[in-house]
């Protein structure tokens, strides 16, 4: 099963354009992203920009409204994620509570859709021709 571990880091929705993080964090999280590796769980990873720099697309009767952030409404944001590869949710609860987070920052856990669990109705529209 795939799972996308998704990071909200408190405060991030209001970090201004060009906002790094921590060198020492870094280094933190680069030894649990080896240690996912070498578990041979590790699918993706990536760090976002901040959402001062993100656009969003909103569509009411099928046309698109574009908003540039940063989004006043916004309470939280992702920050980054990993994408691994774990037998149970459990596993990947397991994985996520070993990342080396700060305090009041957040890993959100979801499963990823995979094809197979869709009817057959739905897979056969699904398909993508290459």
């Amino acid at each position: 099963m795939k799972f996308m571990m998704m990071v909200i880091p408190k405060g991030y929705e209001n970090a201004a354009p060009g906002t790094m993080p921590d060198p020492k964090h870094v280094q933190e999280m680069m030894k649990y992203n080896e240690s996912l590796q070498k578990a041979g769980v590790l699918l993706d990873l990536n760090g976002l920009h901040p959402p001062s720099t993100a656009a969003r697309i909103t569509f009411s009767n099928k046309k698109p409204t574009v908003t540039d952030g940063p989004f006043a409404e916004a309470k939280e944001t992702v920050g980054g994620y990993w994408m691994i590869q774990a037998k149970s949710r459990e596993e990947a609860i397991q994985w996520a509570s070993r990342a080396p987070m700060n305090d009041n920052e957040v890993i959100e856990v979801r499963q990823v859709h995979e094809m197979s669990e869709f009817p057959p109705e739905v897979q056969e529209k699904a398909k993508f021709n290459k």
